[in-house]
């Protein structure tokens, strides 16, 4: 398989951790949609990354459509997001959460960073992050302290979610160990592990 995108990307980072978690062997591109607009477009018309292109040659697109095919092919009995019920209702309501709260936050990062000064709109940027940080409250009170993960006492997309938004948080300067702190230290732990070790960008 081949991954297309950097791991800067937190949707990108999604695909490449779970890729990790399933002992899957790919290869990776590290194509940005900026950087590199004619060949993300190549593989995917968006122009947005991740890609993935399967060993048959067909290419996937966007994280969730992603990361959904990789966990009913390869989850076994156990895939990061259940396959019905309540507890895949649950690991899926996370991952919105903390999906949407990187979207916002990355709407901000291109307000700020991709926009002439005169033009910068502050009170949406404002706006926007105080939306990832309502979400990320809300996950953060959801974290049992004394245990290693959010739900089902095991690895879900709702911690890969959970971390890479923690982690763009910071980067976008949300001092996450003051305001949330539970949901720092699940993240932290989780960067204990491989998957989230080996795709460091």
């Amino acid at each position: 398989m081949l991954l297309i995108g950097v791991n800067r990307s937190p949707y990108t980072r999604r695909v490449a951790i779970t890729l990790k978690h399933y002992g899957l062997p790919y290869e990776q591109r590290d194509l940005s949609g900026f950087g590199n607009r004619a060949d993300v477009r190549a593989v995917n018309p968006l122009g947005r990354i991740p890609a993935l292109v399967l060993d048959d040659g067909e290419t996937l697109l966007d994280s969730a459509a992603i990361v959904d095919h990789l966990d009913q092919t390869y989850g076994g009995s156990q895939p990061l997001t259940p396959a019905s019920g309540t507890d895949r209702r649950a690991v899926l309501k996370v991952a919105a959460l903390m999906m949407g709260a990187c979207d916002k936050g990355l709407h901000a990062a291109y307000e700020r960073n991709h926009h002439p000064p005169e033009k910068v709109h502050q009170p949406w940027i404002d706006d926007c992050l105080a939306q990832m940080r309502t979400a990320l409250s809300a996950v953060d009170g959801m974290v049992e302290p004394s245990q290693p993960y959010l739900l089902l006492g095991r690895l879900t997309q709702a911690d890969i979610a959970a971390f890479i938004a923690e982690r763009l948080a910071r980067g976008l300067k949300i001092d996450t160990a003051a305001e949330m702190p539970r949901l720092h230290a699940l993240a932290k732990g989780l960067l204990q592990k491989t998957a989230f070790t080996s795709t460091e960008p």
